[in-house]
C-alpha cells in the first residue's frame, strides 16, 4: 500500500436527495464527518463562488466538478464556473449510444479529443468519467481502451466499480491498465451483480427488479477495494473520490461508514 494516502472527497450526487433539501446542511455533515474534498453535481442555489467560499469555510476544498458537466457546447460555462471555484479538473462522460459501436467510440474520441484541446488552452484538466458500458468489448478488446488510444492526451475519473463491469473485469487491473492517465479515482462498492430490468407498459420504462443493483459502503461489498487503491499511481492520482449512486439504507450511514473503512485502514486521508 502506499506509505502517503491520498485525500478523499465525495461526489455529491451521492447525496443528491439530501442536497436538494438543505445543501449547506449537507456540506456541514460532510465536514464534521471529516472529508477534505467534494464534488459538485449540481449548485442548489449557491452561485459557483459562493460554494467555493461555504466548502473553504468549512476545512473542505473543492476536488474537481461534474459541473458544469463538460460538453461539446457548454465549454465558455465550464471554464467560467470552474474559475470562480478554483478547481482545474472538469469531468465529462457518455452514454451507452456513444460506445456501442467502433465507428461511436471514434466519434465519441473525437468530440472528446477537441474539447480537451479547449480545455487544456484555457489551464484545465478535462477528465472522463465512465460507467459499465466502457468496459464491455467489441471485436476482444475493452472499449475504454479503444477509446483511450484514440485521444491520448484525455485524462481519466475511473470509476472502479463500473470499470469491474459487474465482475467482468478485475477492478485492480483496471486501474493499474489506466493509471498513469487517472488522476481522480471513483471508490465504490457493491455485490458486483448486473442488475435485472422488466419493461414497464404503464410508464413505458424499463424498471430495477430487486434490490441486485443497489450499492453498499464502501468495505461491505465485494470490491477488492485495498487491491483498487494500491493499483492507482501515487505520482497520478490526486483524489479518491466516494459515490453511492443508490443505496437500500440510509445514504448518510453509507457515506459515513465508507470515510470509516477508507481513513480508518489508511486508504485515504481525511481531516479526522
Amino acid at each position: 500500500m502506499n506509505a502517503s494516502p491520498k485525500p478523499i472527497s465525495i461526489q455529491l450526487y451521492t447525496l443528491r436527495d439530501e442536497t436538494a433539501k438543505d445543501f449547506p446542511a449537507v456540506l456541514r455533515r460532510l465536514a464534521a464527518i471529516g472529508y477534505k474534498g467534494v464534488e459538485p453535481a449540481g449548485f442548489f442555489g449557491f452561485t459557483p463562488k459562493e460554494l467555493r467560499r461555504f466548502v473553504e469555510d468549512l476545512g473542505m476544498v473543492i476536488s474537481s466538478t461534474h459541473s458544469p458537466w463538460a460538453r461539446p457546447n457548454n465549454l465558455d460555462e465550464v471554464v467560467r464556473d470552474c474559475g470562480e471555484m478554483g478547481v482545474t479538473m472538469v469531468v465529462g462522460g457518455y452514454g451507452a449510444d456513444d460506445f456501442a459501436s467502433m465507428e461511436a467510440i471514434k466519434k465519441t474520441a473525437e468530440t472528446t479529443a477537441q474539447m480537451n484541446a479547449t480545455l487544456t488552452a484555457a489551464g484545465l484538466t478535462l477528465v472522463i468519467h465512465n460507467h459499465a458500458w466502457e468496459f464491455e468489448k467489441i471485436d476482444g478488446r475493452i472499449k475504454h481502451e479503444i477509446f483511450a488510444e484514440l485521444c491520448p492526451d484525455v485524462k481519466f475519473e475511473l470509476d472502479t466499480y463500473w470499470a469491474a463491469n459487474f465482475g467482468e473485469n478485475d477492478a485492480p487491473e483496471m486501474v493499474r491498465r489506466f493509471a498513469k492517465r487517472s488522476p481522480l479515482l471513483h471508490i465504490k462498492d457493491g455485490p458486483l451483480i448486473r442488475p435485472q430490468s422488466v419493461y414497464n407498459a404503464a410508464t413505458s420504462t424499463l424498471e430495477v427488479t430487486g434490490t441486485s443493483a443497489s450499492l453498499l459502503a464502501v468495505g461491505s461489498g465485494k470490491m477488492d477495494i485495498e487491491g483498487v487503491i494500491g493499483a492507482m499511481d501515487p505520482d497520478v492520482t490526486k483524489w479518491l473520490v466516494v459515490e453511492q449512486d443508490n443505496s437500500d439504507t440510509d445514504m448518510f450511514e453509507c457515506v459515513e461508514s465508507s470515510y470509516r473503512y477508507l481513513v480508518g485502514r489508511g486508504l485515504a486521508a481525511g481531516n479526522k
